[in-house]
């Protein structure tokens, strides 16, 4: 829902009190280290100097913006709600300054852009090497982790945007989601596992060797443990956990473990002609779908000219993509 429109009489009313920006980066300080001492360091002022400041800016808004203990300060409701907005407000200061630089240097920037593994593999790279063609000097960092560590390092200004999932653990109401597609799974072994040899092997031959799953509570290993029960299978009793999509395909090329794996990524990886593969699909029908990922980005906050042409760059290989699938 969108915020209600602001009267033109109640506009700016905080600034014609004299509001001050040291104001906002002293209370954004203050909610991140809850000490004035320490908050006072982070804008380069005296402690003293600080402590009248708040004690203005609290004068300003007209209600109390924290309360002492023995450890620090806390923030009341009113001062969590300012420092959230002057915390947007600062990181929106420095992605203007970014684009002010960049209208100066024409398109440059660094775009950090974050995924799970499957569109890492399947978008992302497309996108990078896109990118590297179009934009050179542009420059991409990547992070491949799991929707919950990509929410909260967008949440916190680290990302620009990432490939994955709303999984709960930050505000969905800070978060703009494009959906893309579910994430089909396969199961990957060795390249000379027994299974390998059978004519046509069943997923009830799999259950008898060893594992390798994401830790309890993962989005896959929740997928697949589902499916497996509403099939009427038993769960696995021989299990690795990992987080770790490296050290899965390690286990699964040295031992006769079988691991569930993003189609994607089991695709990639296990090219001959890529990393040396000694991993493969198994040919079991797996009808197991993790649900639908998306772009994700911050509702409220514009991207930046490099970071929007990146953005853009995705959704071309998104719709690429689709009309692949659909062919």
């Amino acid at each position: 829902m969108p915020p209600m429109p602001i009267p033109q009489t109640d506009r700016d009313q905080l600034a014609r009190r004299g509001l001050k920006l040291t104001q906002l980066r002293l209370l954004a300080a203050l909610a991140e280290t809850g000490q004035v001492g320490s908050a006072a360091a982070q804008v380069a002022i005296t402690q003293p100097a600080a402590s009248r400041l708040l004690a203005d800016l609290e004068r300003i808004v007209g209600t109390p913006l924290y309360t002492r203990h023995a450890r620090g300060v806390l923030l009341t409701t009113a001062g969590e709600a300012l420092a959230r907005q002057a915390e947007r407000m600062l990181r929106q200061l420095d992605v203007t300054n970014a684009e002010i630089a960049q209208m100066d240097r024409g398109v440059r920037g660094r775009v950090s852009i974050g995924s799970v593994t499957g569109p890492a593999l399947d978008l992302v790279l497309p996108v990078l090497r896109q990118t590297r063609l179009l934009h050179p000097e542009i420059e991409l960092a990547i992070l491949v982790e799991t929707s919950d560590v990509l929410a909260e390092k967008l949440i916190a200004g680290e990302l620009d945007f990432y490939l994955g999932r709303h999984v709960g653990n930050v505000d969905g109401r800070a978060l703009s989601l494009d959906p893309v597609a579910p994430e089909p799974l396969t199961l990957i072994a060795r390249r000379d596992h027994p299974l390998t040899r059978m004519t046509d092997p069943q997923l009830t031959d799999c259950l008898d060797y060893d594992w390798v799953l994401q830790p309890p509570g993962g989005l896959m290993r929740r997928t697949f443990e589902l499916y497996l029960l509403e099939q009427g299978y038993p769960l696995p009793q021989r299990v690795v956990d990992t987080s770790s999509m490296m050290m899965t395909l390690a286990i699964v090329g040295e031992t006769d473990s079988i691991a569930p794996f993003a189609r994607s990524a089991a695709n990639f990886f296990g090219a001959e002609q890529r990393l040396g593969s000694s991993i493969t699909s198994l040919p079991i029908r797996l009808d197991v779908l993790v649900s639908t990922y998306s772009v994700v980005t911050r509702r409220h906050d514009p991207l930046p000219p490099a970071s929007a042409r990146v953005h853009a760059i995705l959704q071309d290989r998104i719709t690429q993509s689709r009309a692949e699938s659909n062919a």
